[in-house]
């Protein structure tokens, strides 16, 4: 197996992004996720180095001057999400082929910087009326932030041909069947 492939799945949240990850983590062999590192503080039950690695706002910021972090973007004000370099040097290590799921911004950076060892996969709503519908079901937002993150989705609907496939999230049975087709072919299994 070729190893230190990395594999961006990425979407506006609510597109179902982390479903088709975690499927492809559970069914193709090799592949390992990289956790990434936020500002923003744990929710119930999440675990730090597992979820994601949980930093201050000013410990994040100071990982960032120390170039320790691959991409990293200011998502939500304040809240900063990112790759580490630790993390992708340590799945490497052991011979792991890399799958994120991260931003859209930060999927363009990561793309950049690896652009020979990377696919690109963008998870695209099948209307920006239904990608509403599915944050409002979830009953994570008050009627604020959900209208920052309708805000940002619509920009990063945008952003949809800068990658090197796209996924539209009708028919979740299908959407993963695309997902692991565009992965095994990739991987060359």
């Amino acid at each position: 197996m070729n190893h230190g492939k990395l594999i961006i799945v990425t979407a506006p949240s609510g597109a179902g992004k982390t479903t088709i990850v975690k499927h492809l983590l559970k069914i193709i062999p090799g592949l390992a996720f990289s956790v990434s590192a936020t500002s923003r503080p744990p929710r119930k039950g999440e675990i730090h180095g597992k979820d994601y690695y949980f930093f201050t706002p000013e410990q994040f910021l100071a990982l960032r001057e120390e170039g320790a972090l691959l991409e990293w973007e200011e998502v939500y004000e304040g809240r900063f999400y990112g790759t580490l370099k630790s993390e992708v040097d340590r799945l490497w290590a052991e011979g792991k082929h890399i799958v994120f799921d991260i931003d859209v911004r930060g999927a363009m950076r990561l793309q950049r910087t690896y652009p020979d060892r990377t696919l690109s996969i963008f998870i695209r709503p099948p209307s920006a009326e239904i990608l509403e519908t599915r944050l409002r079901e979830r009953h994570t937002e008050n009627e604020q932030s959900l209208t920052v993150r309708l805000e940002r989705a619509r920009y990063e609907l945008t952003c949809e041909s800068a990658f090197q496939h796209s996924i539209v999230n009708d028919d979740l049975s299908t959407a993963l069947e695309e997902a692991e087709s565009l992965v095994r072919r990739y991987l060359g299994i």
